[in-house]
This record gives C-alpha cells, structure tokens and sequence, in this order.
C-alpha cells in the first residue's frame, strides 16, 4: 500500500449553497470534487473517502415529515443510511468513472457504516450539528415554532436546523474497510460520520442523531492507521477572524495553537471548529498532518502551495 490518506468530503461541497440539490446538481459537484481525488489516487495515495450528509440528510427527513400522511415516518439514523447509500453510489460513479479515464484500475466501493455513540453523551440534550438547507431568519423561527425544530445561525451564511451530534468511539466496520483497501480498493465509509448506533443488550440499536463527518473521519483515519487527514471545505484556508475586517488566512497551524485559537472562539462550533478539533485529535492519535481545503486546491495543497496543514 502507498501512502493512506482519509480525505472529508464536505456534504455542502455535494450540494453548494444556492443550489437546490437536485440530482443532476450533486452529481456535477461529485464530479468536480472526485478529479481532484483522482489526482491524489495518481500521485500513489491510498484513499477512503469521507463525506458530510448534512444538506442531503436534512432533505431526505424533510421529505419523509412531508409524506407522513401517507407513509410511516423515517427515524434520523435511517435517513442517514438512505443518504449514505445514495451518496456513495453517486461519488462511486463518478470517481469510478475518473479513474478508468485515466487508465487507473481500482473499484471504488461504498461500506454502509455504522458508528458506536455513548447514548449518556450530553449532546443529546443540546442539539446542535446543521443539517438541510438554509433558511432566513424569518423562515427558521417559524420552523422552531411549528414543527419543534432547534436552529441557529450557520457562520453567518443563513438559518440551519441543528440535532444532537454525539461523539463517535468507534467504528464498527474498520476491519471491512481495512480489507478493501489491502484488496487494492478505493473505499466510501462513514458517510455523513456514519449511522449513529448504541451498544444494548449485546447488538447495536440505531439512535436520533446526525455524527460530525469530521470527528468520524478522524476515528476511522487513526482506527487504520493513515498518515493523512485531507478535510475538503468550501473555503481554501482556515482563518481568524473569518468574515470580519480583520480576517488573517492561516497557511501553518500547530496543534497547541489550534487549540488557543479553538478556545478564544475563532472557529465556529457547527463548521470550522470540528474540523479543528478533529484534526488536533488525529495528530495526537498518532496522524503525522492535516490539510484543511477546498475540493479544487487539493493537489496544490499537497504540494504546500496553499490550504492550511496542521502537524504537531
């Protein structure tokens, strides 16, 4: 095996901001995001990919509370197998597809994963993970009048419902994903950071929750031992400040001072402060670095040429 690398692919990176999230729109992006993976497949990297469901899942629970007059609701966790399927059949195309172009010969296969939750973790009482679309401000309180939803503001680009978003601790297909990658396989799992399951009774029972993609990546990435943790965003570098007059790009971040800049409250906690978190968390679980990008500065990334790269 080459380098292993685990690359995050951001759920709003499938479906961009703006956009309806039409299948023909998803799989477009899809499209342009798996080049720039295939250019790490051609550099000799190894590589699961990762993705966020966060537009997707929320669509898909929407479409479910519209239908209940006629089918039966759809708990949380279902949704997001539904998602983690979809999506993966669409990235498995696409980059199955990118590949073969180039005359690289590897099956792309998508693993249905689920992911351990403690069901005692606080973030059951405090939802606070974005899933489906924007709204206004106007639009989302009267979401959080009508239907119960909790929103917030997400880092100032319009309203998002949020749900509970435990922590992972462990994934229950690691061994499965290990051995597609030694069959020589590039590998889809934990699709938007997995389907959230307790331990009860023995087995695993599905919960009402949404995982962070980025804390399940970092899981997965140090469960199988991957030198790289490439979280794909839909900005180029991390910053301070970020969308105020006093906004500094950061090429070069060491983990103690990511966590300062963490706890100063630079990087928000439903966006840009997982990410951090995660990669501070991959490093001290033995990852050698994190590259925090976007989709299309991937290769430039890997070359030092932009992007922020976490190391200890």
């Amino acid at each position: 095996m080459g380098k292993l690398a685990v690359v995050a692919v951001g759920g709003n990176s499938i479906t961009k901001v703006g956009q309806r999230g039409t299948i023909p729109e998803q799989f477009a992006n899809a499209r342009e995001t798996s080049r720039h993976i295939a250019d790490m497949i051609a550099r000799g990297y190894d590589v699961v990919v990762t993705h966020g469901n966060g537009p997707q899942v929320g669509n898909i629970l929407l479409r479910a509370e519209m239908a209940t007059t006629v089918l039966p609701p759809l708990p949380l966790d279902t949704c997001g197998a539904d998602s983690q399927g979809g999506m993966g059949y669409m990235i498995q195309q696409v980059l199955g597809g990118e590949l073969a172009a180039r005359g690289i010969e590897r099956t792309v296969a998508t693993v249905v994963t689920q992911v351990v939750v403690d069901r005692s973790d606080p973030a059951f009482e405090k939802p606070s993970k974005p899933i489906g679309p924007f709204y206004t401000r106007e639009e989302a309180e009267r979401k959080e009048r009508e239907e119960g939803w909790n929103v917030i503001e997400d880092a100032n680009r319009g309203w998002r419902r949020v749900v509970p978003s435990p922590l992972p601790k462990r994934v229950v297909e690691a061994a499965a994903i290990e051995a597609l990658l030694k069959a020589g396989c590039v590998v889809i799992a934990v699709g938007g950071g997995g389907i959230p399951v307790v331990e009860e009774d023995g087995g695993l029972v599905g919960v009402e929750a949404v995982i962070d993609k980025d804390h399940a990546s970092r899981l997965l990435a140090n469960d199988i031992g991957a030198q790289l943790l490439l979280i794909s965003t839909d900005i180029e570098r991390v910053a301070l400040n970020f969308g105020a007059e006093n906004q500094s790009w950061i090429k070069d971040l060491r983990i103690e001072s990511a966590r300062k800049y963490y706890e100063e409250g630079h990087f928000a906690p439903g966006s840009m402060g997982p990410k951090i978190l995660a990669g501070i968390a991959f490093i001290e679980g033995g990852g050698e670095e994190v590259i925090i990008t976007n989709p299309e500065s991937i290769g430039r990334a890997i070359d030092g040429e932009t992007g922020t790269r976490m190391t200890r």
